[in-house]
């Protein structure tokens, strides 16, 4: 329905006099232009109470503030009052740091090998039976039957397992200077002499 045209004012006619259809006193602001206004500390419902919307003082003020998850209040934490020994124990480390790493050679790989040929790290390679040596070369056990094994072996600069000493032994190896070496358990299993 269209508004009736307002009345047009002739000059000296005040609005107050002036029919337009409204007056002052019935104007309004949009719906929400003035929100109700917050009233702080007036009770625990109304959710503004003790500070007051303004949050904390000091260290929760400020962005990154506050202390982790593991703060027990300024005590000795947990993890500070579990009873260590002194150190730590680096078996916990990958091994490369503090253990040797040997390349291995089984002693059923030497059955075919010539009594001639000394036994020793660039010879194992030569024959392709390591690729690398490593720390050293180690000769286990894995075949202890001393019948199929050439009699008079000599070895040079190779350490050995207490099994595949044995079978050795047995086969009159000749192990010439003795490398000796200790495992990480402490026992010992040859010695340099």
């Amino acid at each position: 329905m269209a508004k009736p045209a307002a009345k047009s004012i002739s000059r000296g006619e005040g609005l107050a006099t002036a029919s337009t259809g409204f007056s002052l006193s019935e104007m309004r602001e949009n719906k929400g232009a003035r929100p109700k206004r917050t009233r702080v500390g007036r009770g625990h419902g109304s959710g503004m109470v003790k500070t007051g919307g303004e949050g904390g003082k000091g260290q929760t003020v400020r962005s990154g503030g506050g202390k982790g998850p593991a703060f027990e209040g300024g005590q000795t934490p947990w993890a500070r009052r579990l009873p260590h020994k002194r150190g730590y124990s680096q078996k916990a480390r990958d091994i490369g740091h503090f253990r040797s790493m040997y390349a291995v050679v089984n002693v059923s790989a030497l059955t075919g090998w010539d009594a001639a040929i000394e036994v020793s790290p660039e010879s194992l390679m030569a024959h392709k039976l390591v690729s690398k040596e490593r720390d050293g070369i180690k000769i286990l056990g894995g075949n202890k039957d001393a019948k199929t094994l050439p009699q008079g072996l000599k070895f040079r600069d190779v350490v050995f397992s207490a099994t595949a000493r044995e079978a050795l032994e047995a086969a009159g190896a000749d192990f010439g200077p003795v490398v000796e070496e200790v495992s990480m358990s402490g026992k010992k299993l040859q010695k340099k002499v």
